[in-house]
C-alpha cells in the first residue's frame, strides 16, 4: 500500500491528537482553578457538570450536525469554538483581571467547551471507515489506533496541563490548550477522503430533528445498541466524579498538582496499551469477555482506591483500569460503524454519547456534597460500590452475546 494512501488516516489521527491533549488540559485547568481560589468540592462539582451537562444535548446536535452539514467542516467548527471557549480565560483575565476568572465565568466557560467538543469527536470517528479502506486497514485496526491515540492525547493533556499548572499557573495554561485546538483544525483543513463533503440531501429527513429522532429509534430498535447505551450510561455516570472531582480534591487539599496530572496519566497509559492491543486481542478472545472483565476490574479497583491508598498503589490501579478498559472504546465504535447506515452514522455516534453522558450530571450533583459532608473515601465507595453492580448486570445480559455475531447487511 503506497504510503499516500495512509495520509488521510494518519490526518485524523494527529487531529484527534491535538484535540485530545486540549481537552486534557482542560481537564486538570478547570477544576484547578476553582478549586485555587475556593478550596469546596461543590464550586469544583458545579463547574464539572457545567462542563457535562451540555454534554448531553450538544453530543445529539453533533451527530445530526456531522449528517447534515458534512464530516470535515464540522470538525473544524467545533475545534473553532473550543478553542475560543478557553482562549476566553487568558483574555478575560489580561483585560479585566484575574478577579474576573471567578466560578461563574469558569463554570460558563466550561459548558461552552463541553458543547462544541461533541462535534468534532463525532466527526472524526465518522470518518474512520473511508479512511481505513483508503490505507487498507481493518475496522478493527483502525478503532485500535484510533483509540490508542486518543488515550495518548490524554498522556501528553493532563501531563503537560499539570506541569504548565506548577510552572506558569492556570490561567497561562489555557493558551496552550487553544494552541493544541488549532493545529487539530490546521490537519483536518488539508484532508481530502470521500465521505467527509457536503452530504446529499435526498438521504436525511427535511428536519433536523426529525433525522435526531430517526437516529434515536435506530438505536433502541437494535438491541446490542441499546444494551451498550445502558452500561455506558451508568458507568459514566460513576466513573466522571472520580476523575472530575474526587482527584482534583484530593491532591489539591494536598497542594500535588503534578500528582493529579500523574494519576490522570496512568489511566490514559493503560488506555493507550489497552487499546492499541485490542486488534491482537479480538482474535483470541470474545468482545463479551473483554466487555464484562473490564467492568468488573473497574468496579474492584475503584473500591479500592476508596481507602486511599499510597499514590503508587493508585497509580498502578490507575494503570490496570486503564489497560482493561482500553479495548471498550474500539468495541463502541466498531458496533456503530457496522451496525448503523452511512447515511445515519453520525447520528448514531451523537446519540450512542449523548446517552453515555446523560447519567454525569447526576453523579456530579451527589459527588460533590458528599465528598464535602462525608469525606473522599465514602463517596469513593458510593460511586465503586454501584459499579460492581453494573458488572454483574453485564455477565447476564442477552444483549451482549450479540457483540460476537456478524452484523446484518
Amino acid at each position: 500500500m503506497a504510503i499516500n494512501e495512509r495520509g488521510p488516516v494518519f490526518t485524523i489521527l494527529f487531529a484527534a491528537l491535538m484535540a485530545g491533549a486540549g481537552n486534557g488540559i482542560s481537564m486538570v485547568a478547570f477544576p484547578w482553578l476553582v478549586l485555587q481560589r475556593t478550596g469546596s468540592a461543590v464550586d469544583a462539582s458545579i463547574v464539572a457538570m457545567a462542563g457535562t451537562l451540555p454534554l448531553l444535548i450538544a453530543t445529539l446536535i453533533a451527530g445530526a450536525a456531522v449528517d447534515y452539514l458534512g464530516r470535515r467542516r464540522v470538525s473544524m467548527i467545533s475545534d473553532a469554538l473550543s478553542a475560543l471557549s478557553v482562549l476566553a480565560v487568558p483574555v478575560l483575565a489580561l483585560t479585566l483581571g484575574v478577579e474576573a476568572v471567578n466560578v461563574a465565568v469558569l463554570a460558563v466557560l466550561a459548558a461552552l467547551g463541553a458543547f462544541f467538543d461533541p462535534a468534532g469527536m463525532t466527526a472524526r470517528e465518522t470518518m474512520l471507515p473511508e479512511a481505513a479502506t483508503r490505507a487498507g486497514w481493518t475496522l478493527d485496526h483502525a478503532n485500535s489506533v484510533y483509540e490508542a491515540v486518543f488515550n495518548l492525547a490524554y498522556i501528553v493533556g493532563p501531563g503537560i496541563g499539570g506541569l504548565l499548572i506548577a510552572a506558569i499557573g492556570g490561567i497561562n495554561t489555557m493558551w496552550v490548550t487553544a494552541g493544541a485546538f488549532a493545529l487539530s483544525i490546521a490537519a483536518i483543513s488539508v484532508l481530502r477522503l470521500e465521505g467527509t463533503g457536503t452530504p446529499e440531501r435526498d438521504q436525511l429527513p427535511a428536519q433536523v430533528w426529525a433525522g435526531i429522532a430517526e437516529g434515536l429509534k435506530f438505536v433502541w430498535h437494535n438491541k446490542v445498541l441499546r444494551g451498550l447505551a445502558f452500561i455506558d450510561l451508568t458507568v459514566t455516570g460513576l466513573y466522571i466524579p472520580m476523575e472530575s472531582v474526587l482527584f482534583p480534591k484530593y491532591f489539591t487539599d494536598r497542594n500535588e498538582p503534578a500528582h493529579l496530572g500523574w494519576v490522570l496519566m496512568a489511566l490514559s497509559v493503560g488506555g493507550l496499551v489497552g487499546a492499541l492491543g485490542y486488534a491482537v486481542l479480538s482474535k483470541y478472545s470474545s468482545k463479551r469477555a473483554i466487555m464484562v472483565t473490564a467492568l468488573l476490574t473497574l468496579g474492584v479497583a475503584m473500591t479500592v482506591i476508596a481507602f486511599l491508598p499510597p499514590l503508587p498503589l493508585i497509580l498502578v490501579l490507575c494503570a490496570v483500569v486503564g489497560l482493561v478498559y482500553g479495548p471498550i472504546a474500539p468495541i463502541y465504535n466498531y458496533v456503530m460503524q457496522t451496525r448503523a447506515p452511512q447515511h445515519l452514522r453520525g447520528r448514531v455516534v451523537g446519540v450512542m454519547g449523548s446517552l453515555a453522558y446523560a447519567a454525569g450530571p447526576l453523579g456530579l450533583i451527589v459527588a460533590g456534597p458528599l465528598a464535602d459532608a462525608a469525606g473522599l473515601q465514602a463517596t469513593f465507595l458510593a460511586l465503586s460500590l454501584p459499579m460492581l453492580l453494573v458488572a454483574g448486570v453485564a455477565v447476564v445480559m442477552p444483549s451482549l452475546r450479540e457483540l460476537d455475531r456478524a452484523p446484518e447487511a
